[in-house]
C-alpha cells in the first residue's frame, strides 16, 4: 500500500509517496480502507514540526487526520465495528496517517458512516464538526436565544460552527474574507463582517453584544474577543499560543481546548449532517496521485471555496 510520509520535520518539499506497511491493529485498534480524505491546516503544521514535542523524532511519520473507508480488520477489545463496515473519524494526532490507502485508529476516534452521506461528505466532517460540537455544546452549552459570533465564518471549522450554533437556536454574527461574504449570507450569517475591511475594535455595536465568541481563524485578537462578550459570555478559542494560556489562567471566560473526537460527538456530528443541519462546502476534489502538489498549494496560500478532498481506492 502507499501513504504520504516524510523522513523530516519541513516544508511541502518533505513530502514523498511511498509504500509502507499496515501493522495488525492492537487492542482497541481498528484498520480502515480509506475512500476519501481531506486536508485540515493542522496536518501540514505538524509535518513543519510546529507540535514536535508531542510528535517526537521517529521517521517516517505519515500525514493525514479526517478521513472515511471502510473497515478491514479489529483488534482486540472492539466491540462497535467489523470489517465491512463503513466509517468515518480521525486518525490519532501523533500517528497521524489518513492520506493514505489504509489507515489505524482507535475505535474511539470512529462513528459509523450515515447511509445518506457519501464517503466525501463524511471525510469532509470530522474535525471541523468535532471542534465546532466541542466549542458550542460541550464548553459554552448554547442555548436558544444565544448569541454567537464566529470568526472566519466560512473556513472549515468556521461553517461547521455556524451550523452547528444555528441548529442549537442562536442567532450569528461572524467575519470573514471578501470572497466568503456571499457564503456566509447564505448560511445565515447576519451580520457578517469583511474582515479585510472592517476594523471588529472599532465596531462599537459589538461591544458586550455576545454570549459566545468563537474563534476559528486564529487572527481575532484576544482584547477584541473579550470586549465584544456580555458579562456572562465565552471566548472559544482553539489556536493555542503561551501567550493565550497564560491569558485563559487569568481569565476561566477565555477557553482554549483541542479536538479530542469520541465517537459519541462523532455519531451526533453526523446525524446532524445526515438531518441537512452540517453541510461542509466541498470546495475541491483531487485523486490521490495528486495529493501532495494539491496540499503543497492549499498549504502556499490557495484558496479554495470549501474544503479540499482526496479520493482513494475509488
Amino acid at each position: 500500500m502507499h501513504r504520504i510520509q516524510y523522513h523530516n520535520y519541513g516544508g511541502p518539499e518533505a513530502m514523498r509517496f511511498e509504500a509502507f506497511r499496515l501493522p495488525e491493529p492492537a487492542e482497541f485498534e481498528v484498520a480502515v480502507s480509506v475512500r476519501a480524505t481531506s486536508v485540515n491546516p493542522i496536518d501540514w503544521k505538524l509535518r513543519q514540526g510546529q507540535l514536535k514535542m508531542m510528535t517526537g523524532r521517529t521517521f517516517p511519520r505519515a500525514m493525514g487526520s479526517d478521513f472515511s473507508g471502510i473497515v478491514s480488520a479489529v483488534g482486540g477489545g472492539v466491540t462497535n465495528f467489523k470489517p465491512g463496515d463503513e466509517v468515518f473519524g480521525i486518525a490519532r494526532l501523533k500517528e497521524s496517517g489518513a492520506f493514505a490507502e489504509a489507515v489505524l485508529t482507535l475505535e474511539s476516534h470512529l462513528a459509523a458512516k450515515p447511509a445518506e452521506l457519501s464517503f466525501e461528505q463524511a471525510a469532509a466532517l470530522p474535525t471541523s464538526a468535532v471542534m465546532a460540537w466541542i466549542g458550542l455544546v460541550e464548553r459554552a452549552n448554547v442555548r436558544p436565544g444565544q448569541r454567537v459570533f464566529v470568526a472566519g465564518a466560512t473556513g472549515g471549522v468556521g461553517e461547521a460552527a455556524v451550523q452547528v450554533a444555528l441548529m442549537l437556536g442562536a442567532t450569528v454574527a461572524g467575519s470573514t474574507g471578501t470572497t466568503g461574504l456571499e457564503r456566509a449570507r447564505e448560511m445565515g450569517v447576519d451580520p457578517v463582517f469583511d474582515y479585510t475591511q472592517n476594523d471588529l475594535s472599532r465596531q462599537p455595536d459589538l461591544r458586550g453584544m455576545f454570549d459566545v465568541v468563537f474563534d476559528t481563524s486564529g487572527f481575532l485578537p484576544t482584547n477584541i474577543a473579550m470586549r465584544m462578550l456580555n458579562k456572562s459570555g465565552t471566548f472559544l478559542d482553539i489556536n493555542a499560543t503561551p501567550a493565550k494560556f497564560f491569558h485563559s489562567a487569568l481569565f476561566r471566560r477565555h477557553r482554549i481546548f483541542f479536538c479530542t473526537p469520541t465517537t459519541q460527538i462523532l455519531t451526533a456530528a453526523a446525524k446532524a449532517a445526515a438531518d441537512g443541519h452540517i453541510q461542509p462546502s466541498i470546495g475541491e476534489t483531487i485523486p490521490f496521485s495528486s495529493a501532495i502538489d494539491f496540499i503543497a498549494g492549499l498549504e502556499n496560500g490557495r484558496k479554495i471555496a470549501g474544503k479540499g478532498l482526496i479520493t482513494v481506492n475509488n
